[in-house]
């Protein structure tokens, strides 16, 4: 990974007397002046899994000093592991240990850990703190930053959680050399939704850069990951709990969680779902008359340069999307609410598409 060790930078989640940091930096993992100020007492758990903890377990130790009572939980890694099953772990091990309300918990991994000890945190005791310590470029843009926390079910993706938010995030970018080409690809599609739905300007420098970004490049990196989470952080200000806007974060999710439930959590990648999905996306807003075939060609290739796939897998049928998509969280009173584009860098809640008109997109999507 090409490293100019850049000075860590810090954004903030702005919300109230729940407002927290957001620290972006290299070599943060290691230093216990970014981690230390954010328990809440001497007892701390860290939960990771079984990829992430010989990698980086032992360098976010040396961060927590030696006057707390530590206690490590390694779970099996991948999307499978987000269950109700792998949450009653994480209680079982804070009980087994006496752990109080002034417990902190540490998620340290990617989206999948951080999102069940985010859960875990919730309900344990009525609520504990806990720390976001995301290891992939998905979790570091997305997932980490907002209190959306929870797990699978067999019918939905994310379909039991809570709104819980976390005492700080912090963004070691040494933590990406070690990333997988398909998961620095499958982060990627949430940078570039960032530029979909809201910052047209980000867009353009995406995807001039996407080749550094593909290539490890420190700097386009950090760049990338500060400009999604500065974007993701004043959304959430404005909208903590989904009532409006912050639905507009969804972007290709309602397409892609289909795929997700349907091909089973972890054959698809949650971020190579979502990237289909925001193609998916842009014809249906074509199809509505809002966006421009340049558009479209534009956006898939934005998305194929990022290394995501362009076609929905070839099991998957018409009545297979629509059946799973009615579940989605974001349907009100039996309307299919979607996320689709008015023009690149500006997204809408759209709730009045004919099914006529999806069912005809999905039938046309490409196959693989």
């Amino acid at each position: 990974m090409n490293d100019s060790r850049k000075a860590p930078s810090t954004l903030e989640v702005a919300l109230g007397s729940r407002s927290y940091p957001i620290h972006i930096g290299p070599g943060l993992l290691g230093d216990p002046r970014w981690l230390a100020p954010h328990l809440a007492g001497r007892q701390v758990m860290v939960v990771t899994n079984e990829t992430v903890a010989p990698r980086y377990l032992a360098r976010l130790r040396q961060g927590l000093g030696d006057d707390l009572d530590v206690r490590e939980l390694v779970l099996p890694d991948g999307e499978a592991t987000k269950t109700l099953a792998s949450v009653e772990r994480i209680w079982d091990t804070l009980l087994a240990a006496g752990f109080n309300r002034r417990c902190t918990l540490i998620a340290l991994g990617g989206g999948v850990i951080g999102d069940m000890v985010g859960f875990a945190a919730a309900c344990y005791q009525r609520g504990v703190a806990f720390v976001q310590v995301p290891t992939t470029l998905l979790a570091q843009v997305d997932s980490s930053v907002g209190g959306k926390t929870g797990v699978n079910h067999p019918r939905g993706k994310n379909m039991i959680g809570a709104f819980w938010q976390p005492r700080a995030v912090l963004v070691d970018t040494d933590t990406l050399a070690t990333l997988p080409a398909r998961e620095l690809s499958a982060g990627l599609a949430e940078v570039i939704k960032y530029g979909l739905i809201r910052d047209a300007d980000f867009l353009a420098w995406l995807e001039a850069q996407m080749d550094a970004l593909r290539g490890l490049d420190a700097a386009a990196l950090t760049r990338a990951i500060e400009c999604s989470c500065a974007l993701k952080a004043e959304i959430v200000a404005e909208d903590e709990t989904e009532q409006g806007v912050r639905a507009l974060l969804n972007l290709g999710h309602t397409f892609g969680h289909a795929i997700e439930a349907h091909q089973g959590y972890g054959h698809w990648l949650h971020g190579e779902a979502v990237g289909t999905g925001m193609l998916m996306a842009a014809e249906l807003s074509r199809r509505l008359g809002w966006l421009s075939d340049a558009e479209v060609a534009r956006t898939r290739a934005i998305i194929e340069a990022a290394g995501l796939p362009l076609a929905a897998p070839a099991d998957m049928s018409v009545d297979d999307f629509l059946a799973i998509m009615r579940l989605d969280k974001k349907n009100l009173d039996s309307r299919l609410r979607l996320i689709l584009l008015h023009t690149l860098g500006e997204a809408c809640i759209h709730d009045a598409t004919p099914t006529e008109t999806l069912a005809a997109l999905i039938e046309a999507f490409p196959r693989r």
